[in-house]
């Protein structure tokens, strides 16, 4: 069975930063790529940022220059470091994994950390 836990979301000041980690457990699979996506209740889930193993990193445009997305293959984690945080970041954040067992991929979801940036 696959779980993918976050933690590291939190209450900061504009301007702060805050390093939210995921980390996917189970067995069975090798990970295609991880990503991390950002909600606001009634709104349609976006991308913030997204790390393969092939192609590049990419990022949401409006968090360029202060978000960074990171992984760490020994342990199946995949970071998010959010500097010069700003009131709009304020969210859900979510973290996603593409799973590979044999022939078939699927995605799988963290349960959500809440991120509030105050003006």
């Amino acid at each position: 069975q696959v779980q993918l836990v976050e933690s590291g979301g939190g209450l900061v000041q504009a301007g702060g930063s805050l390093r939210l980690s995921c980390t996917a457990s189970g067995s069975g699979f090798s990970i295609l790529g991880m990503s991390w996506f950002r909600q606001i209740p009634g709104k349609q889930r976006e991308l913030v940022a997204s790390i393969t193993n092939v192609g590049p990193i990419n990022y949401r445009d409006s968090v360029k220059g202060r978000f960074t997305i990171s992984r760490d293959n020994s342990k199946n984690t995949v970071y998010l470091q959010m500097n010069s945080l700003e009131p709009a970041d304020t969210n859900v954040y979510y973290c996603a994994a593409d799973l590979k067992f044999g022939g078939q991929v699927a995605r799988y979801w963290g349960q959500g950390t809440q991120v509030t940036v105050s003006s």
